[in-house]
């Protein structure tokens, strides 16, 4: 963890609340794939955790969802404001697990953290399968930016308006060596219930400290409670006890 002032280079609707934000520091260290920063909104107690959507030396990416005062109150800042941060916070995916045939699957925005993600494994050479989920078409985003990748890319929308019918698992590959998927709740459960492999899931959650001083955000596990901001945000398939 390394707290920084950020910059920001650029603050821009890509749907009717969902803003990508890019934000640059000369001394921004690495941040790896489903890790994510933390940001102090001038006026409000707790930071804002938003997961990174790409990284490059000196540039950090995110993108977010307008829905609360925090996140109305970002979506207004402009270029050359600058934000105090966390960053590099949380343990990310485990890229060594991946096999020849990794199948992404994102939620909303839980879409995000899966970007750098397909990039450092289509890197590595890896034919990537990403499954991008959304409520409606006017919802879509970033569907082109995992293709320009080499992705092989489905998108589902609930309403059938765009692509897939459906849920992320309506749309599940049949052929693949490990998961990663990151969403909300419900999603996150029924993608546990239907997939077969071992595989990652990265938790959305409210978070107090952001690192794991306050207990706020906690997984049960077979192995006791973890701090989703801590031990998680990404957390092995093997290892979740769901609550009821």
């Amino acid at each position: 963890m390394k707290q920084t002032i950020l910059t920001i280079a650029e603050n821009r609707p890509l749907t009717a609340n969902v803003y990508r934000m890019a934000l640059a520091a000369a001394d921004l260290e690495e941040q790896r794939p489903g890790q994510f920063i933390n940001l102090r909104l001038a006026g409000r107690f707790l930071r804002r955790p938003i997961s990174v959507y790409d990284w490059e030396p000196g540039k950090v990416t995110i993108i977010y969802k307008a829905v609360g005062h925090g996140t109305e109150q970002l979506s207004r800042m402009k270029a050359g404001e600058t934000l105090d941060a966390l960053t590099g916070l949380g343990n990310g995916y485990d890229l060594s697990k991946a096999g020849e045939r990794p199948l992404l699957l994102g939620g909303g925005v839980g879409v995000p953290p899966l970007y750098l993600l397909a990039k450092r494994l289509r890197a590595e050479g890896k034919a990537v399968t990403a499954v991008l989920g959304f409520n409606t078409k006017e919802e879509v985003f970033a569907e082109e930016e995992f293709t320009a990748l080499g992705c092989e890319v489905t998108v589902t929308t609930a309403d059938g308006s765009y692509g897939v019918k459906g849920f992320v698992t309506d749309a599940l590959s049949e052929e693949y060596s490990f998961f990663y998927t990151c969403g909300p709740e419900p999603m996150l459960k029924a993608v546990y219930k239907a997939t077969k492999t071992p595989g990652q899931f990265s938790f959305e959650e409210r978070m107090g400290c952001g690192f794991g001083a306050c207990m706020g955000c906690t997984c049960r596990t077979i192995t006791g409670w973890k701090r989703i901001c801590r031990e998680g945000p990404v957390l092995d398939k093997e290892e979740i006890l769901w609550a009821d």
